[in-house]
Parts: structure tokens; C-alpha cells; sequence
């Protein structure tokens, strides 16, 4: 989709019409881009723009969300909606995933907001979470990471040690060959499905994505793991995984957490970055 820019009535109502259409399509889940109550629009620099841009945060009480809750239990499917968040005095860049009975599954904050541009006003989030995803078949273990987090191979690592089988992504940059190889990787190493919703043009440039785990067939020959990849204009698109396929591909391969050497990877928790990855206002 593209946004109406910070106005919240009508990114609502735009939402919504999107949400009915993929409901009709029998979709489990909906997955908004980025920050979609205020459409991504940058927080300005100068004080009272600032000040303005920050009280457009919402709460996880807020009639936006609550709109989606009941629009959620009326379509008897999830929805992953995004939101530029209030938590106390700080700002967060947050997606909640609201079950299909309308109750608010985990409400995840992006980890690493890209700190070198205004996106340094949001407060990095605590954690990646994972939950229970009351699907109309089966449960399915869920997680979310945002944007410049699937960057970070920590990101879906971290999610698929805490079992993650499919993880949502909202996003909003330009999504050219090697951040969508990067995407496709996430699936790969860590045996898990993955899914990405961008903004469409010209606000980006859409191809919005998902990528399945399975990249062999039963004789060892190389497949193509894409699900689907969107074209630049606004649509629909369903991404399809087969989650018997997905875990009997997961219990059986060598990817994942399955031969791992934790006990030599020490250096990851390492808080200290050295030269010539030293970068001012970077938060650990």
C-alpha cells in the first residue's frame, strides 16, 4: 500500500479495505508495512515538528488498534498492524499481532532503528518475541522483526532459537537485489518461512516478499525458495506456505539449530565496536 501521509483516519480506512480483501482471499494473516498509522513520515528536525510528530504516537489502547481488533474478530484472521508507539515517555516502532479473536498476541518494538537518521527519536526495543498463532488449520509459531533488523543476522536467529517456524517482517526502504537476497538468506540458514511488506510506489518501491525455507528437492537438486515477490504498484498478494512441508523439512536438515557451536560464538555478545565500525550516537 501506499499512505495518506500522518492522516490517521484515512491510513485507517485504507487498512481496513486492504484487510477485508485479503480476508476474502482466506488469508490467516494480514501484514501491514511500517509505522502504517502515520505512513513511515519522517520525524522532523526542528523542535515543534519534533514535538508534533511525537504526539501522533499511539497506545495499544488506542482507537486505531482497537479498530483493528474488532476488524480482526469480525474476519476471523490475524492481523500484524504497525504503529509508531507510545511506552511512557518514549517513542517505539512497534507491530502488535492481533489474533483472530481480536486479542493482542505479542506487541514486538524494532530493535534496531536506523540511528544515523531521524529514526534515532524511537527508542530500540527489548527483545524478540515469539508466540502461539491460532491459525483456522493449526497453530503456528510466529515471530516479527522490522525493516533494518533483517539486516542483522541475530535478528531471525534469535527467533528461530525461540521456535519460530514463519516470521513477519514489515518494512519501509527501497527493497533492490541485495536486501531481498539478504531476506531470502534469513529463510535459508535459519529454516524458517518469511514474509515482507513494503510500501508500494512511489512511496517506495513495493516488491514486497516471501521466501520459504525448502531450497532442495528430495534428490538434492537445487529450488527456488521465492513464494511470491509483488510488483511496485499496490495489490494484494497471498503467500502461501505449507507448514507440513516446512516442519518435516525442519526436522529433518542441517540447518538451523541443528549443528550449531554456540559455546565458540562468544564474540556475538560482545557490546564493544571497533574499527571501522565505530559510528557516534550508536546505542547498544
Amino acid at each position: 500500500m501506499t499512505a495518506h501521509s500522518t492522516d490517521l483516519d484515512a491510513n485507517t480506512a485504507k487498512g481496513e479495505a486492504f484487510c477485508r480483501r485479503v480476508a476474502a482471499l482466506g488469508a490467516d494473516v494480514a501484514l501491514f508495512p511500517e509505522m502504517w498509522n502515520i505512513g513511515h513520515t519522517p520525524c522532523p528536525s526542528d523542535a515543534d515538528g519534533r514535538a508534533a510528530w511525537r504526539a501522533l504516537a499511539l497506545t495499544q489502547s488506542s482507537d486505531y488498534v482497537t479498530h483493528f481488533r474488532t476488524l480482526a474478530g469480525e474476519l476471523d484472521m490475524a492481523i500484524a498492524l504497525t504503529y509508531l508507539e507510545r511506552r511512557g515517555e518514549a517513542v517505539r516502532n512497534s507491530v502488535s499481532l492481533i489474533g483472530r479473536h481480536g486479542e493482542i498476541l505479542m506487541t514486538y518494538s524494532k530493535v534496531h532503528p536506523c540511528e544515523w537518521d531521524w529514526e534515532a527519536e524511537c527508542e530500540p526495543g527489548d527483545d524478540f518475541y515469539v508466540c502461539t498463532l491460532d491459525t483456522r488449520s493449526r497453530p503456528v509459531q510466529v515471530g516479527t522483526m522490522i525493516c533494518y533488523d533483517r539486516e542483522f543476522p541475530e535478528s531471525a536467529r534469535v527467533l528461530m532459537l525461540k521456535g519460530a517456524e514463519i516470521i513477519l517482517t514489515p518494512n519501509a526502504c527501497d527493497l533492490e537485489a541485495n536486501r531481498i537476497g539478504q531476506f531470502r538468506a534469513r529463510a535459508y540458514e535459519n529454516m524458517v518461512g518469511v514474509a515482507m511488506t513494503n510500501y508500494a510506489a512511489p512511496q517506495e518501491n513495493g516488491h514486497s516478499v516471501a521466501f520459504s525455507p525448502i531450497c532442495f528437492d528430495d534428490h538434492g537438486h537445487s529450488l527456488d525458495p521465492l513464494v511470491v515477490e509483488a510488483g511496485e504498484s499496490e495489490g494484494v498478494y497471498l503467500a502461501e506456505f505449507d507448514m507440513d512441508k516446512i516442519r518435516a523439512w525442519r526436522e529433518r536438515e542441517v540447518w538451523g539449530n541443528a549443528f550449531r557451536k554456540p559455546g565458540r560464538y562468544s564474540m556475538l555478545t560482545c557490546p564493544n565496536a571497533g574499527p571501522p565500525f565505530v559510528r557516534p550516537g550508536a546505542r547498544r
